[in-house]
């Protein structure tokens, strides 16, 4: 698979990396650190206007959409316990309270950690106390599955303490995207807030001397708002209909240097580069600037998706998501967010690019991927990151972006976390893999590392079913996908140097991506095709991972579970059927 990865057009690399430069990113962060890009907002437009200003000054086809998009934009929030008054910021999509606020009994919820579990995105239950009609104290960030989880417990408002001084925005709601028949209902019904560590361990004292009263402030601005998406366009030579998606999200918190001006800086110079070279580009580069990520759950990048989904399931090769490159301290490629199938790929351009190692983990259900359920295979999110000893010298706890940064989501998200160097190394990364992907004749993606997945997953899910389920045609399926893949993957070794007008090579890469809307779908989605999921951590092949609770079932719910899984075997089977036969089909067109 090495010549898969290693660039096919090496001089267009090589000058493309030579023409990269801080001029045209930097201008932009020092534009940026007076705009509080807040969605639909004055200034969040002047800095849409300021890229299609560059845009248009560097000749490079773009056009601005206006979709309506449903946000909610914190205001401001308040939280009273007896005389003593917090400071606090509510989560978007928190409700607003009555002009009198919620009050009611807080009760504690010891040893949890929302936010704060292995898996940033994650939360599990780890408490029996009856939160009924009571305000929930909580440690950790005010996340949308933790608040789903209290609200549907009872509980009539959150108080999350965050884990420093600071005090981190954030978003609540579970739904992705704007709301639609299946999801509007899940929208929250409590009001929450944030406080920071020390307030906390204020409240938490009061608590303890019986001041169990609290009262809970917050305004928030909700509703339909029109508001700016920018797509630019540098058109490919030999396969214009095929794509590259890069892209990422305009709109911060605050000014919002780290996360994400970074990022559009980014965007801008990638965009510069190969409009540059657009003669010598096989595939299209598509570039992308969202708004609504922060308050909107991903609001133009699912309005994208769902605006030209059949145009992205016919011809994305990939979708790309640059979020907080470039930051102070952060120097490792750790933990890297990546589609198996890329991994490998991107370890080899990481290495080129850079000289650096690189780790990589299952995307979450986080950030603007909102074209798993596309089908669309992925790369990257968050990039670079300071080293974990780094973080441990300065005290920092995990955050959700800026490097690692912990000025995350906060007032000091400002130029002093943007650092040059790093931006321009990250650069480096981001072009040498666009390069490839547009380039190449070859899509680098290896389904094999993906099947190895599969294959450790449904041996994890069958040993925790035992003989409640029979996951073989699973199996029997992915065995069959195995042997198909071997022998696709043994036929086009003597494609990756070949033309990619060739027909077997264009054989190929489509069965790659006939293959990746099977398979990227049955990993990533339990609600199917062009349909959303919420905002919560999405296990391997999900429609399976109920086997994980099955052993810990009364004897209805292991009835119904048992159900639930004999169609997701059917599910995935199918799935795993149909990528063998894309598979083979391409097979029986390279070998004529």
């Amino acid at each position: 698979m090495q010549s898969f990865y290693e660039a096919k057009q090496a001089d267009l690399e090589a000058a493309l990396l030579e023409a990269l430069t801080p001029d045209e990113p930097w201008s932009l962060l020092e534009r940026f650190t007076s705009l509080v890009r807040e969605s639909s907002s004055a200034d969040e437009r002047e800095a849409f206007d300021y890229i299609a200003g560059r845009l248009e000054v560097l000749g490079i086809p773009h056009e601005m959409h206006m979709p309506e998009l449903f946000l909610s934009v914190p205001v401001r929030a308040s939280l009273a316990v007896g005389s003593q008054s917090y400071r606090a910021k509510t989560p978007a999509f928190s409700i607003s309270t009555p002009p009198a606020g919620v009050s009611g009994e807080m009760a504690r919820i010891e040893g949890f950690a929302a936010g704060r579990s292995a898996d940033f995105f994650d939360f599990t239950p780890v408490t029996e106390v009856d939160v009924r009609g009571k305000i929930v104290v909580v440690d950790g960030f005010g996340g949308p599955p933790p608040v789903w989880y209290f609200q549907n417990q009872g509980a009539i408002g959150a108080i999350f303490i965050n884990p420093g001084v600071d005090i981190h925005w954030g978003i609540c709601t579970t739904i992705w995207g704007a709301p639609d028949l299946d999801n509007y209902q899940r929208q929250p019904n409590i009001p929450v807030l944030s406080i920071n560590r020390p307030d906390g361990e204020d409240l938490m004292q009061r608590m303890a001397d019986g001041q169990t009263q609290a009262t809970l402030h917050t305004q928030l601005k909700e509703g339909w708002f029109e508001c700016p998406c920018l797509v630019a366009e540098i058109k490919g030579a030999i396969e214009p209909e095929r794509f590259v998606l890069v892209h990422g999200h305009v709109d911060s918190w605050d000014v919002g240097i780290g996360d994400n001006a970074v990022g559009n800086a980014t965007l801008l110079e990638l965009a510069r580069i190969f409009h540059s070279q657009a003669d010598n580009l096989a595939r299209t580069l598509r570039v992308a600037w969202w708004s609504g990520h922060s308050t909107g759950r991903y609001g133009a990048s699912t309005w994208y998706a769902d605006k030209f989904g059949l145009d992205l399931a016919r011809d994305c090769v990939a979708q790309m998501n640059i979020d907080s490159p470039g930051c102070r301290w952060a120097t490792e490629y750790r933990g890297v967010t990546i589609m198996s199938e890329a991994h490998d790929f991107a370890k080899q351009t990481v290495l080129d690019a850079t000289g650096l190692g690189f780790t990589g983990e299952r995307p979450h259900q986080a950030g603007d991927y909102s074209f798993n359920n596309i089908g669309i295979s992925s790369l990257f999110m968050l990039l670079s990151s300071m080293p974990l000893s780094k973080a441990e010298e300065m005290g920092y706890y995990a955050v959700g972006g800026c490097g690692a940064n912990i000025a995350w989501h906060t007032e000091n998200d400002t130029l002093e976390i943007a650092d040059k160097d790093h931006l321009m190394r990250d650069l480096r990364v981001y072009a040498a893999s666009l390069q490839r992907l547009l380039n190449n004749p070859l899509h680098p993606y290896d389904f094999r590392a993906l099947t190895a997945e599969f294959a450790a997953t449904l041996a994890d899910y069958a040993a925790a079913a035992r003989d409640d389920v029979d996951f073989s045609p699973a199996t029997s399926a992915l065995a069959d996908l195995n042997g198909a893949l071997d022998e696709l993957y043994a036929a086009a070794g003597g494609l990756a140097d070949g033309a990619v007008a060739d027909a077997g090579v264009r054989a190929f890469n489509d069965a790659l991506l006939a293959m990746a809307r099977e398979l990227v779908l049955i990993n990533f989605t339990r609600q199917g095709r062009f349909r959303t999921e919420p905002a919560m951590r999405v296990p391997q092949l999900p429609d399976l991972a109920p086997a994980l609770e099955l052993a810990n079932a009364d004897a209805h719910m292991r009835r119904v579970t048992r159900t639930h899984l004999v169609r997701g075997v059917n599910r995935v089977a199918w799935a795993f059927e149909t990528a063998a036969n894309i598979a083979r089909a391409a097979l029986e067109k390279i070998n004529t």
